[in-house]
């Protein structure tokens, strides 16, 4: 398509009002309700322009970028109006569409007073395309937008050429975290330390943070157990003409063979209060009698006719509201919905007590006296408390510092036991990894206890790279022996990079001569002086089997494990012994790495 043809086709577009408006949701986690909708637009379905980045790649080398997104903003306008969707729109703007010559200030606000929309109701979402050196004008600008009540959100954290000058120059309302960074994150430890920056600036900057682009439930479990809240991707919903309004239906169902091995609490039943709940249209006298009725009633939750949470009354905030002049008088028969907190977190029974403890850290206006709506499937059960949500962790925290390795931190035996005995009762199809280094005591004799060390702390490293938090676990045995849980799907893949990974990051612990001659000398067990190779890793597998977790225990599990690792480190090198847990008499694979 010549670039007169492309031209054509963006006056077409323009001059016929040929875009259409896409929504796609994005959704509170804690409050399992969808928050607001992005709007996306595309071109008419038959022309060339129709994708997005053709369409607004032409626009911007036309010089027409400001006048297709005021378009693009009508007709989204329209279109959420028209649908009267709930929450807030959030409406793409590229900063340089608003330094063009050609741009006119107040456009998008004269278009939301046409369609009766609020601008408190609206995102003005920053999109960064391309260079933006002109932070001085582009301040005025958001000051500008901020001044009539728009919220600011910046898009693509991370991808864009000053995204964090902008965050610190902005200081937006929501920041969104760019697809690449969301993309395998289960898989990828580096990507889950970004993330956690940015929950930590978001939440000295009071920003709310929204990972988008989420597309597998391996990377939502990842993202709900970092205490991410705000959630958009194509695995809760994709953009659509008439997108859903119910959040509940687009949560994924939660999944058993995803059980976190990490923890000793594996449901919140230990937290749950069974305490009544009261209907929207319940009086405000009736729910202020039921207050002072229980002296130790914090909370009430609100619920909806289907019995879903949908919002919640605490006693100080009711008591605040009702000490103004006639207040009681006033509310006393209006519907405790007129006085009740939408603003909650209500979490699933199945969610683990790490994951409700992020989400409660994450929330900037959760106080400790505020209790947290606990629901099955969506529908009411109880309530929680913030405090004991905080003294459980305590104990768990106090429990794993009891039982790790004072070296590398990580859980040791007695954790290593109890994970294998849920494992088993889970009958979880999985792999345990039985680590050990190879020439670990020789290396020790020659470099001396505190590099030796070094190299434990960075296999450790190393490991932990290695696993999903959602459903995997690591564990430091003792010495250099080392256990490492895993998921059947791509357990091979993921040894094969841990293999990779300690052979490249163990080059810095060696002399040059010994890098070189690619061995040391050093007494054996003997007293003898021996040549050694460099070191390397043998690692013993069991593949567990669901249908042979009822006749293994815990001890006959890891034995099973360390009887591959001997195997596996009777041959020279980098090697993988596997055991299969369903043969009788155990079927063994060799998966010899060799030299490297």
């Amino acid at each position: 398509m010549t670039t007169t043809e492309q031209l054509s086709a963006l006056s077409s577009i323009l001059t016929q009002s040929g875009l259409h408006s896409l929504f796609q949701p994005i959704i509170s986690l804690s409050e399992r309700r969808i928050i607001g909708y992005e709007a996306l637009s595309r071109g008419p379905s038959n022309s060339p322009l129709h994708s997005p980045v053709a369409l607004f790649a032409v626009a911007r080398q036309a010089g027409r970028l400001s006048e297709l997104e005021i378009a693009c903003r009508q007709s989204a306008c329209r279109r959420f109006n028209e649908q009267q969707l709930p929450g807030k729109l959030f409406l793409n703007v590229s900063p340089e569409s608003l330094l063009e010559a050609a741009h006119q200030p107040g456009r998008t606000l004269q278009l939301l007073q046409d369609f009766g929309i609020p601008p408190s109701q609206v995102v003005i979402e920053l999109t960064e395309q391309t260079p933006t050196d002109d932070f001085q004008l582009l301040q005025n600008a958001l000051h500008h937008y901020r001044a009539m009540g728009f919220s600011i959100a910046l898009d693509d954290l991370g991808a864009g050429y000053s995204s964090l000058r902008l965050w610190s120059e902005l200081r937006p309302d929501y920041v969104k975290i760019d697809r690449h960074f969301i993309d395998g994150i289960h898989q990828d430890a580096l990507k889950r330390e970004f993330v956690g920056s940015i929950l930590q600036i978001a939440k000295a900057s009071r920003a709310k943070v929204i990972a988008e682009g989420i597309e597998l439930p391996e990377e939502l479990a990842v993202l709900t157990e970092m205490g991410v809240d705000l959630l958009q991707g194509y695995l809760l919903c994709r953009p659509q003409e008439h997108p859903p309004r119910d959040a509940r239906t687009l949560m994924p169902k939660p999944n058993s063979a995803a059980a976190i091995l990490n923890e000793e609490v594996s449901d919140l039943s230990a937290l749950l209060n069974d305490l009544p709940a009261v209907t929207s249209h319940t009086p405000t006298a009736t729910v202020l009698e039921a207050f002072r009725r229980q002296a130790n009633l914090n909370s009430l939750a609100v619920l909806d006719e289907q019995g879903q949470p949908c919002g919640i009354v605490h006693r100080h905030s009711l008591s605040d509201a009702l000490l103004k002049p006639f207040a009681t008088d006033l509310f006393a028969r209006k519907p405790i919905s007129r006085l009740m907190s939408d603003d909650f977190l209500a979490v699933e029974m199945s969610q683990s007590l790490q994951q409700v403890s992020r989400l409660i850290t994450s929330r900037a206006r959760q106080r400790i006296e505020e209790d947290f709506i606990i629901t099955l499937n969506g529908s009411y059960l109880g309530l929680g408390r913030v405090i004991d949500v905080l003294k459980l962790i305590t104990e768990l925290k106090i429990q794993q510092a009891r039982y790790a390795n004072p070296l590398t931190l990580l859980p040791g035996n007695v954790p290593i036991q109890q994970c294998l005995t849920r494992l088993l009762q889970q009958e979880r199809e999985s792999v345990i990894c039985y680590v050990d280094i190879d020439s670990f005591k020789p290396f020790n004799d020659i470099y001396g206890y505190g590099r030796g060390d070094e190299v434990l702390l960075c296999l450790a490293q190393c490991l932990s790279d290695r696993v999903d938090p959602a459903r995997d676990f690591v564990g430091h045995i003792g010495g250099d022996d080392f256990l490492l849980v895993l998921g059947p799907e791509d357990w091979r893949k993921r040894l094969n990079q841990l293999l990779d990974d300690f052979h490249s990051q163990c080059r810095r612990f060696y002399r040059s001569e010994h890098l070189e001659a690619g061995c040391f000398i050093a007494p054996n067990r003997q007293g003898v002086r021996q040549e050694f190779p460099l070191l390397s890793l043998s690692i013993g597998v069991v593949h567990l089997h669901p249908q042979a977790c009822g006749q293994l225990d815990a001890s006959q599990l890891a034995e099973m494990a360390s009887q591959a690792k001997h195997h596996a480190k009777n041959v020279p090198g980098y090697s993988v012994h596997v055991i299969d847990s369903l043969a009788v008499p155990a079927t063994e694979e060799a998966l010899v790495a060799g030299h490297r």
